[in-house]
């Protein structure tokens, strides 16, 4: 059985085949578990996850451009019910006005242009086969409800693939610690079942094309778990243990 955070108990066959629905894996799940964002925002600030959780958080034009790459290459067939409005930029009137989950065409054509680069390289879609694709999974870490969903898993080879847009490929190492990408994997790896070694990311550079294969290193896949129980930690300390939030103080030293 998995227990939400609100309490609520879900069969775990039950629970994954509904986190199939967008609404409630994003929605309701959002609020009620833990997942490799949530710990992230938890490590930055627990006043940040708490703002988050109860109020939301605008989406970004890149991470629109992140879910419609995904999309495109991953499940092409859900780009049927979007609207495209024949607009250059998000501030335009009619795109203010448009219905909601609608994408300008500059978005549109950007993400186009990194799909295609994407399914055009033989190295990079050879991780596709045998895969299923945006593949939900939930379970309890550390007595505590996570969630995730893989870009690609293939579940005979218990291989994970994720698919992530960057700046500067060459700036990508850098990146994955920064963005803790290590964190990511530490979660996936535990939900899935999976280890270290089955599971990549996949890069491709939104300027130059590029795309590139990383597998993770040992350092950086303990460095994830580490991550993952100091998220635990801040989230039992203050969520459940109850410690006044307005409490949580950043101390340092300025040299």
């Amino acid at each position: 059985m998995i227990q939400l955070l609100n309490n609520e108990r879900w069969d775990q066959e039950a629970i994954i085949e509904k986190m199939r629905e967008d609404d409630f894996y994003y929605g309701h799940l959002g609020k009620n578990a833990l997942s490799s964002t949530a710990c992230k925002q938890l490590l930055d600030s627990p006043k940040q996850y708490h703002y988050i959780t109860k109020y939301g958080q605008d989406d970004s034009a890149s991470f629109n451009i992140g879910r419609l790459v995904h999309l495109m290459a991953l499940e092409p067939h859900r780009m049927e019910g979007i609207e495209i409005i024949e607009v250059q930029s998000r501030a335009t009137k009619a795109f203010k006005e448009a219905p909601e989950g609608s994408i300008t065409r500059r978005d549109y054509e950007e993400a186009r242009r990194i799909a295609d680069a994407l399914l055009r390289n033989e190295y990079a879609l050879s991780f596709f086969q045998g895969c299923e694709f945006e593949v939900p999974a939930i379970g309890m870490i550390g007595d505590l409800p996570f969630r995730a969903k893989a870009d690609m898993y293939d579940p005979d080879q218990k291989f994970i693939c994720d698919l992530k847009t960057t700046a500067d490929l060459k700036a990508f190492p850098f990146s994955a610690k920064k963005y803790s990408y290590d964190l990511q994997a530490a979660i996936y790896c535990e939900l899935f079942g999976v280890s270290p070694e089955n599971f990549i990311f996949i890069a491709i550079d939104k300027s130059s094309l590029d795309v590139g294969v990383y597998k993770i290193s040992e350092s950086f896949f303990l460095r994830g778990q580490e991550k993952l129980r100091e998220a635990i930690s801040i989230f039992k300390r203050y969520f459940i243990e109850g410690e006044d939030i307005d409490s949580y103080t950043i101390i340092g030293e300025l040299e």
